[in-house]
């Protein structure tokens, strides 16, 4: 079988880019009638993409590793409805019904909200930022913790600190402790918004627990064709609840460009495109095993940012800097790999 080019799995996200930039230059032009609000609303459509790409490039990565390891039908189901829970569901149904909640409207008046007082539908999904933030980041800190919290793990790319993390696992749910106690900590620090923090970032370590837990049920209960069905339905949700928690951050910091539901959702939603094709890519060209410290890098791409989420609760952090701090763990990881490959073939 001849192998499929690099570009080749980025096709549909091409196709996509394109739909999307006229859809954003549609919306540009019905809002103010020019043809430069036309370009200019397309422009932010693109800048979005970018923005979806780079904070979520250490996601397409963790994404390979689960991947790599399901079957090829849920492989296409989560190309095929995961895209669409992630555009549709995280991009506009997930911020209607935050701000539904919040503001106790009904689903008709949210989306009214959204289309005729733009400003006020951003502004009450901001003020949900603490527990949005508390619950996303909450998640990813189990995530991330849980790989190097792992004893049989013996591969090693920070080693001074990985290998007493692994060392450490052998204390029984010794991460669930470290992040109950960030938890508390940064509590401490927000006032009013404290209990919000706390219930929102439980309620996301209970989220990890019951996902993983499923899935360690579902793995156990048969080794037959419908245990591997249960098994990849476990792993979808799994990926999906992670597509969420990473997408937390790109939701809220997309109100800095753009205040339009549709606008927003566009632009996100190619980019989630591209992450969709660079994790399948990933898993097919079997990169995690060629680069041995990529999958390292994403992980603790994925502490940085949960740090991130939960420092945004006290203080304002710029999207740019959070993508630019995965990409250089991303980037990092990938060098290292390099040099240790060379090393390994001059050896031999």
């Amino acid at each position: 079988m001849t192998q499929k080019s690099t570009l080749s799995y980025f096709n549909w996200s091409f196709l996509f880019t394109v739909l999307g930039l006229l859809a954003g230059a549609f919306l540009g032009y019905n809002a103010t009638g020019t043809v430069t609000g036309a370009l200019g609303t397309a422009f932010i459509v693109g800048v979005l993409c970018v923005l979806e790409i780079s904070l979520s490039f250490d996601n397409a990565v963790v994404n390979a590793t689960i991947l790599k390891d399901m079957d090829a039908k849920w492989r296409r189901r989560f190309l095929t409805w995961g895209i669409l829970i992630a555009v549709f569901g995280m991009r506009i149904i997930f911020p209607l019904l935050i701000v539904a909640i919040a503001a106790q409207l009904g689903p008709v008046e949210a989306v009214t909200l959204a289309v005729e007082e733009p400003d006020r539908y951003a502004q009450i999904l901001t003020d949900a930022h603490v527990g949005i933030a508390a619950f996303g980041g909450t998640f990813l800190f189990m995530v991330g913790l849980k790989f190097f919290f792992d004893t049989e793990k013996d591969t090693h790319w920070f080693a001074f600190i990985e290998r007493r993390l692994a060392k450490a696992a052998s204390i029984e749910s010794i991460e669930i402790v470290l992040v109950l106690l960030a938890l508390y900590g940064v509590s401490t620090f927000l006032g009013e918004d404290a209990r919000e923090f706390l219930v929102a970032g439980i309620l996301g370590m209970v989220a990890f627990v019951a996902v993983k837990g499923v899935a360690g049920y579902m793995e156990a209960s048969q080794e037959t064709t419908d245990g591997v069905y249960k098994s990849g339905a476990a792993s979808f949700l799994y990926l999906e609840l992670l597509d969420a928690s990473f997408s937390f951050d790109g939701v809220i910091g997309a109100f800095a460009l753009s205040n339009n539901l549709f606008v927003i959702a566009i632009g996100l939603g190619v980019g989630a495109f591209y992450v969709r094709s660079m994790t399948i890519m990933l898993v097919d060209k079997g990169t995690l095993a060629e680069y041995r410290y990529l999958e390292h890098g994403a992980f603790w791409a994925i502490l940085a940012l949960a740090i991130i989420m939960y420092a945004q609760t006290l203080t304002h952090i710029p999207e740019v800097l959070t993508g630019l701090i995965g990409a250089t763990f991303i980037g990092l990881s990938f060098w290292s790999s390099v040099r240790h490959n060379k090393a390994e073939a001059l050896e031999h």
